[in-house]
């Protein structure tokens, strides 16, 4: 093994032009794949983070007459204690209404929190712009476009009209923007106490709302929790139910991603069986002298395993930087106008390294066939034939 490994880094080395043509090769496909794989997985991380990352992953939700959860402390605390990779977790109202303004009137969304709780979730501490968070329970926070249409500012009352017909007085204490236009248009948050006196909900709510530590088991977990509450009034939604569309946009991705770094593989593959197999019949005259000095054919086979095993490290370590490279022009030149990343990259260190060994096994792989072939040759034939 030895001897192999000594004469096939003398036969790399006399060849050097060669054995630089295939590490190029290979670092290409290795570049290929680490550039498009960290694509694919930063973009569906971002598309997830946008979609679901700053709202409700699993929620539960009343049908019964009411439409509303009355022992809601009792089902916040079965979730937690059946579910521990459940991240955040908090009761909410939501009720629809009507805010008046000089011009007419607009629909809303009250939406009532335990602001402490819920504040992870929808992060409007962080979207808070412009004044405080409620802190009584007539205090309100709205959205810019809100603000921006009524005319309402920090310190002005909001008039509300409830569907019933009754009004309510509010005294607007800050302006958030979740980025989200019919979110910042529609969504008037204040603290549960306050919205469950202005929708005469007593001490009910409406909805118990949740993040969990890993988003696509939001399914499984769901269905952990529904088993565990064991209601029939009480109904456990995902994000993943909930939003088909997006998964099969991220499932084709995945797949499309996956094909081509298949297709890249098999192409490094055979360029390098090939190259490999000629280099046999380069050097089928020293074979056939090794052959005829004693080596084995289990060595002179090893000989090209060997050179697919160096060719590969040489060419996923040359491959790998070339990614990293790739990645880092990309993220510095795709830019939107206000200097953020057109997509956020997604370094990953395990799929990089993934990379780097699928290299080496190809390449591996790819020496079999010419290892094979230098195996049988026939010593007395190659030196006849010279």
């Amino acid at each position: 093994m030895r001897l192999a490994f000594s004469i096939a880094l003398r036969f790399l080395k006399s060849g050097k032009g060669q054995t630089l043509l295939i590490a190029l090769g290979i670092s290409v496909g290795v570049a290929v794949q680490v550039f498009i794989g960290s694509l694919i997985q930063g973009l569906q991380a971002s598309l997830v983070n946008t979609t679901i990352g700053s709202s409700s992953q699993i929620t539960i939700r009343s049908e019964s007459d009411e439409r509303t959860i009355p022992d809601w402390q009792r089902v916040v605390y079965e979730v937690k204690l059946a579910s521990p990779d459940v991240r955040y977790v908090s009761p909410a109202i939501s009720g629809s209404a009507f805010i008046e303004y000089e011009a007419g009137t607009e629909p809303i969304l009250l939406r009532g929190f335990n602001l402490a709780d819920s504040d992870p979730i929808y992060k409007y501490g962080a979207a808070l712009y412009e004044g405080r968070l409620p802190e009584r329970t007539d205090e309100v926070i709205i959205g810019r476009d809100l603000s921006e249409k009524t005319g309402i500012r920090p310190g002005d009352k909001a008039f509300i009209l409830l569907p019933a017909g009754d009004a309510v007085r509010l005294t607007v204490s800050g302006l958030f923007d979740l980025n989200v236009q019919s979110l910042n248009r529609s969504w008037i948050i204040t603290n549960l106490e306050t919205a469950q006196n202005v929708l005469g909900l007593d001490k009910r709510v409406t909805t118990v709302e949740m993040q969990v530590a890993t988003v696509f088991s939001a399914d499984g977990m769901g269905a952990r929790i529904a088993e565990v509450l064991s209601d029939e009034d009480l109904v456990v939604d995902n994000w993943k139910d909930l939003n088909r569309s997006l998964l099969s946009g991220l499932n084709g991705q995945s797949v499309s991603s996956l094909m081509i770094q298949v297709f890249v593989l098999i192409a490094v593959l055979l360029g390098i069986a090939s190259v490999l197999a000629i280099s046999v019949v380069q050097r089928s005259k020293q074979l056939g002298i090794l052959k005829a000095m004693g080596i084995k054919d289990r060595d002179a086979s090893l000989i090209f395993v060997f050179q697919g095993a160096m060719l590969g490290l040489l060419g996923g370590a040359l491959g790998i930087g070339f990614g990293y490279g790739l990645l880092q022009m990309f993220t510095t030149f795709a830019r939107n106008p206000d200097g953020t990343p057109v997509v956020p990259i997604l370094i990953n260190p395990g799929f990089i390294a993934l990379s780097g060994l699928f290299a080496l096994v190809s390449a591996m792989i790819a020496s079999v066939i010419p290892a094979r072939i230098s195996s049988r040759l026939n010593p007395i034939e190659v030196i006849k034939n010279g």
